[in-house]
């Protein structure tokens, strides 16, 4: 910054150095047909230009390194921060709020620190060039002292105003991005459902106003630019009339004219630096308002401060829920069937310690025990969990001691073999972001094959297999328990296929465990589970799987379900 710094006053200073060479040629060449000083002050000139145009390599090279350093910087500490926030980040903030942050804002707080060094060198100009009038004419010199001054005053409006519909605009184009991503992620479920016009009209309204929005934004800045534009021209023709008018009363010489005329004209690059520098600085700081947003996102607290420091059991333990009532046994496959999803999703979150609660391990409370021993042992995969962009191996190497055996032992597991067949390369395929080659079914089967070769002491399931037919929800249902023998597994979920297979299933409904048993017994004796489970798989005959009917060859619900 200090090199640049250096270098912009160096490159502004010596923009004014040009007029004087001129005016000395004009005065002690041309007037006074002196053919040497003439050639020597036009020397002076061409070396003057080569040397302006060196410092000036060197001023822009100088800025666009300070410019993509900080770019660099602040995406490596957006990215910690991202990090850092973990599961938090989504529930806080839209995807649409992070990717403008990390698209655009960065770029726009970056931007504002390569106009550091032009602005010093503008404001050295601008005394250099008022100094150097002051000998040729007080009265000139004044114009130049108060008539930047007074543009800066004509544009601070107009530059306030930018500030305000510039963070309007900014925070709804994140939240129509993340409409947009939303709509993107549930497409098949909106076609599904038939919901895609709806949402899509939504969409189009949520776009009209942001784009009218944007006019309002886009009047500003037109006013601005043009300002920017026409204020220093209205500026140099003022001067310049005025020294005109001086030379014609011989007040001044011709060659002092041509030298004001050269200052005044040099001092418009000086004076459209500063302002648009204040335009830069007011997107600059919009922009650094939604990252200061977004780096002071703290995580939630997942440690009770007044929770004494335990350590995690040296050996498998149980795993006690209070608010449910649910105990998970070491080495058991359990499975929990709610009548409400969001209270299943809310006691993986209890058990996996993304949340400050009563839940223990070992009798001792999870929010005690160190954060990073806990996530090395109790693993939550959502059926639903992101898949980064990378070969198929990639995806599923989670670990560098698996190898392509261990790989395609999970992948049999999750039933995922028909998935590695099917890419032109098998493993070796390259997918994108999400996998989005892969149906629903697939990812899903590739996600579950991941959290398998994690081989976590606790594996907590979230609907491993909703979006999978039937025939290969068996296979992974009953390749499930023997993958997992020995090791505790929780499965939450309500398909009768997974139910069929746990060593023991508990009911949970209204909040609390209600009933404990096989899948078998709880359908006799619990009226509640009966029709939560029948509610499951008549949804599946209503969708028209195929897998459902096959099992059942036509026969009723009921059936399907013993």
């Amino acid at each position: 910054m200090l090199r640049g710094s250096l270098l912009g006053t160096l490159w502004m200073t010596g923009l004014a150095l040009r007029p004087y060479l001129i005016a000395k040629a004009v005065d002690d060449g041309l007037r006074a047909r002196d053919q040497h000083a003439l050639l020597l002050w036009v020397a002076a000139i061409v070396v003057a230009g080569l040397a302006q145009a060196w410092v000036g390599i060197l001023r822009h090279r100088t800025m666009t390194f300070i410019r993509e350093d900080a770019t660099a910087r602040s995406a490596a500490v957006l990215l910690r921060q991202l990090s850092r926030a973990g599961a938090v980040l989504s529930r806080k903030l839209a995807a649409g709020e992070v990717a403008t942050v990390g698209g655009s804002d960065i770029g726009n707080t970056s931007h504002v620190l390569t106009m550091t060094g032009p602005g010093v060198g503008a404001v050295v100009a601008y005394a250099i060039v008022a100094v150097m009038l002051w000998a040729i004419s007080p009265t000139l010199a004044l114009c130049i002292l108060l008539g930047v001054p007074l543009i800066a005053v004509v544009m601070g409006p107009m530059l306030r105003r930018l500030d305000r519909v510039e963070t309007v605009y900014r925070h709804r184009q994140g939240l129509l991005t993340a409409r947009a991503g939303d709509i993107v992620a549930g497409l098949r479920v909106l076609a599904g459902v038939g919901g895609r016009g709806l949402f899509a009209r939504r969409y189009a309204d949520r776009s009209q106003e942001l784009l009218t929005e944007g006019y309002r934004v886009g009047a500003v800045n037109s006013w601005i630019r043009a300002l920017t534009g026409a204020l220093p021209g209205l500026f140099l023709a003022v001067v310049v009339w005025l020294a005109a008018r001086m030379a014609a009363d011989g007040d001044i010489t011709v060659g002092q004219m041509v030298a004001v005329y050269g200052y005044v004209a040099v001092l418009v690059v000086p004076v459209w630096f500063l302002l648009d520098a204040g335009y830069q600085f007011i997107k600059g700081r919009v922009a650094a308002r939604r990252i200061v947003a977004l780096l002071t996102l703290a995580p939630d607290e997942v440690r009770d401060p007044d929770a004494e420091p335990v350590p995690t059991p040296d050996r498998p333990a149980e795993l006690y829920d209070p608010a449910t009532g649910l105990t998970v046994r070491p080495g058991q496959l359990l499975a929990v069937a709610a009548d409400d999803p969001a209270e299943a999703a809310a006691l993986a979150d209890r058990l996996g310690r993304y949340v400050v609660s009563e839940a223990t391990w070992g009798g001792r409370r999870l929010t005690g025990m160190p954060l990073d021993q806990v996530r090395s042992r109790i693993l939550v995969a959502d059926h639903d969990s992101y898949l980064f962009a990378g070969t198929l191996r990639e995806v599923l190497r989670i670990r560098a001691d698996r190898d392509d055996r261990r790989l395609h032992d999970a992948v049999r597991v999750a039933s995922a073999d028909d998935v590695v067949d099917a890419l032109p390369a098998g493993l070796d395929t390259a997918l994108d972001t999400r996998a989005r080659r892969l149906s629903g079914g697939q990812r899903q089967r590739v996600r579950l094959a991941r959290a398998l070769l994690a081989e976590p002491e606790v594996l907590i399931l979230i609907d491993p297999t909703s979006a999978v037919d039937a025939h290969t929800e068996a296979r992974i249902a009953e390749r499930l328990r023997g993958a997992r023998d020995g090791r505790t597994t929780l499965l939450l979920g309500t398909s009768p296929l997974l139910l069929g297979h746990a060593d023991t299933v508990a009911y949970l409904a209204d909040g609390r465990i209600v009933a404990t048993g096989t899948h078998a017994e709880l359908l006799d004796r619990e009226p509640g589970y009966r029709a939560l489970v029948a509610r499951d798989v008549e949804a599946q005959f209503a969708g028209g799987a195929a897998g459902y009917h096959s099992i059942g060859d036509q026969r009723g619900v009921g059936e399907v379900l013993r």
